[in-house]
């Protein structure tokens, strides 16, 4: 399952449907680009609500999985806490295995 949802992961690096890192992601967030945004668990408390609290405002889906390094790692990056990921399809086969497709809110 693991290895799963970090290779969804690369394919959406490779087709260039992410955006990495905490700026970046707000920026999409703010513009409506991103589907669905992951923080990893080992992410400051204070970059966390930061998140949290921009994309209630707007609506967008907040996953928390996986290690700054494995979620980084599987996007050909390095130090990224905040992945944005831009593309519906690809957002709801990474939902689909990391909560077994169960949709909270969102988009």
């Amino acid at each position: 399952m693991v290895n799963k949802i970090y290779g969804l992961l690369g394919i959406c690096s490779k087709a260039g449907k992410i955006t990495a890192g905490t700026e970046a992601v707000i920026e999409g967030v703010l513009k409506n680009q991103i589907e669905l945004v992951i923080i990893a668990e080992d992410t400051s408390q204070k970059t966390k609500q930061k998140i949290e609290k921009i994309c209630a405002e707007k609506k967008v889906m907040i996953k928390i999985y996986g290690t700054i390094f494995d979620n980084s790692n599987a996007i050909g990056k390095v130090n990224k806490a905040i992945i944005g990921i831009k593309d519906k399809n690809l957002s709801k086969a990474i939902l689909e295995k990391i909560c077994g497709g169960e949709m909270l809110e969102g988009k």
